[in-house]
């Protein structure tokens, strides 16, 4: 599928009428042919905290324990030096060896074109071959990959992590480290109501990741923090994925086969889009499937079926409350005004099982826009509606207590539906 053009999205503005319903007639809920993900992949969401000893000491025991050989590539980093020897220092304190491989744009006295010479340097693919595991610095994700894969064609160093990966290794990054993960990768994208309304350039806002995890998951980091489930929807739609996982800051993700697990001081959200219909224009979706994984959850990227911590299990789901029902839940919304807000997302889900509704509504849009902005809106009056719906899919299990855990739940419905916004959005009373 090809990204809605900005043409069609400017047409929708003036009141153009779009088509009936088009392309994609709801599936059975049947398993996903999943290519299981070689060796164990480990994205993190960004901003892992130094003492998250749950996530660093779980990577020192995927990639062999005390006996574990680490790189650090810190091509993203625009201070390569001081964040890709903090990663060593970390990974050294956990029981493994790590070694700085100068590859960075932003390294002193280094380019761009000096970068992907050291990326051909045969030390540094011995160095990759020497080892059990690589780890790729935050910062900014393109830096990364127009080292690495410039242009579509891998490196000698990218072909050697290729390799590690093949007989068992471990790949990790964070943030950046981790938007790398998946085959197509937001290069550039901070508005998501703008990739929502169609700005969506190859080589700009998106560009080729190295996809560590294949072609059928897509992955997004800061993602409950910075309220991305927006971009990530209008990209799976454009992109044809049916499974994208987000995670969250100070989180991760360790892939396997067809498992996710979910270590850390968050969580992360899972869409699934088999059952999902949608219409064309702007991003308008029926029966998209939101599932928020926690701290201990499990989750089978086949069968598309997920596996809640066994303590939590062993205390049943939530009972859900009927209309009218009074709820404690000290944030009740009876909707919100900005669904893409820092964490909001998280919230309107744990309303959704924990609160009286069966159905909670959130709207995304642009009030105003930045004067700077490289592109300029192309429909300000554009805006969407996010309602989320429990049925007799939706479960969810709260964390009662346990410590370092939130609500766990899993199959909520999500419909996203385009809608006008009059300007100006407000006046004086």
């Amino acid at each position: 599928m090809k990204s809605v053009s900005i043409l069609l999205l400017c047409a929708a503005q003036l009141g153009a009428q779009l088509p009936a319903s088009v392309a994609h007639a709801a599936e059975t809920a049947q398993p996903l042919a999943f290519q299981p993900v070689v060796g164990t992949v480990m994205p993190m969401g960004g901003a892992v905290r130094s003492d998250n000893e749950a996530i660093r000491q779980r990577l020192v025991q995927l990639a062999g324990g005390s006996a574990a050989r680490f790189v650090v590539i810190p091509s993203a980093s625009s201070r390569p030096e001081t964040s890709g020897a903090d990663a060593v220092g970390q990974l050294r304190r956990r029981g493994a060896t790590a070694e700085l491989l100068k590859i960075a744009p932003l390294w002193a006295g280094e380019t761009l074109e000096s970068a992907r010479r050291a990326a051909a340097d045969p030390a540094n693919v011995a160095q990759i071959r020497a080892a059990t595991g690589v780890f790729f610095t935050g910062g900014a994700q393109e830096r990364t990959v127009d080292v690495l894969n410039p242009d579509g064609v891998a490196s000698p160093v990218l072909l050697a992590v290729r390799e590690l990966q093949a007989r068992g290794g471990v790949i990790a990054g964070s943030s950046a480290g981790a938007a790398i993960m998946s085959s197509t990768m937001f290069r550039d994208a901070l508005n998501p109501v703008q990739v929502m309304k169609g700005v969506m350039r190859d080589g700009k806002e998106i560009d080729r990741g190295l996809g560590f995890v294949g072609d059928q998951l897509f992955i997004d980091q800061h993602f409950i923090k910075r309220g991305r489930v927006g971009r990530m929807l209008a990209l799976m739609l454009a992109k044809g994925y049916k499974v994208g996982l987000g995670v969250d800051e100070n989180t991760a993700a360790i892939i396997h086969g067809t498992e996710i697990e979910i270590v850390g001081g968050s969580g992360a959200l899972l869409l699934d889009l088999r059952q999902a219909t949608r219409e064309a224009g702007p991003v308008n979706v029926r029966n998209a499937r939101i599932s928020y994984l926690d701290n201990g959850d499990r989750y089978d990227l086949g069968k598309l079926k997920g596996q809640v911590l066994a303590a939590k299990q062993a205390r049943g789901e939530i009972k859900f409350l009927q209309p009218g029902a009074v709820s404690d839940l000290e944030y009740m919304r009876p909707a919100y005004t900005d669904i893409l807000g820092e964490n909001t997302i998280l919230r309107a889900l744990t309303q959704l099982v924990d609160g009286p509704r069966d159905h909670v509504r959130g709207i995304a849009f642009d009030l105003e826009q930045f004067p700077d902005a490289t592109v300029p809106d192309p429909a300000p009056e554009l805006g969407f509606e996010f309602m989320l719906r429990r049925d007799e899919h939706t479960h969810g299990w709260d964390n009662d207590g346990l410590d370092n855990n939130e609500y766990s739940i899993f199959d909520a419905r999500l419909d996203v539906r385009p809608v006008r916004l009059k300007t100006p959005y407000y006046q004086a009373w």
